[in-house]
């Protein structure tokens, strides 16, 4: 699996789907703690708690098995997770962006496509 994911990635398109994938890794994972510290008691409590951490091992383990130069890909990456977050928050818990937010993603977003593509 390893080298199959570093092979993905020499492709831009490719490095986009693995970090896609990796960006929503997290965001679930996360969104699992949040359901485990806020939205549950008891046995399902620890059911979120086991959930968020197998994803965000997972998560882990996927975003860096490829052979790449992560931080080459950060912007992009920040780009992403905004973009998942806000989707995730959207389906999951039911919460929709607010004009502020709206406002700093789409700089988060700005400022992704400038790290990613500004050659010099």
């Amino acid at each position: 699996m390893k080298n199959a994911l570093s092979q993905i990635v020499t492709s831009p398109f490719g490095a986009f789907a693995v970090l896609t994938i990796a960006a929503s890794l997290e965001v679930l994972g996360d969104s699992f703690f949040q359901s485990g510290l806020y939205r549950s008691t008891g046995s399902s409590r620890v059911q979120w708690f086991v959930f968020g951490a197998a994803v965000l091992g997972l998560y882990g383990l996927f975003v860096n098995l490829p052979q790449w130069d992560f931080g080459k890909l950060l912007g992009v990456y920040v780009a992403l997770f905004f973009v998942v977050a806000q989707i995730i928050a959207k389906l999951r818990f039911h919460q929709s962006p607010t004009a502020p937010i709206l406002a700093g993603g789409s700089l988060i977003v700005a400022g992704g496509l400038v790290i990613t593509f500004w050659k010099g």
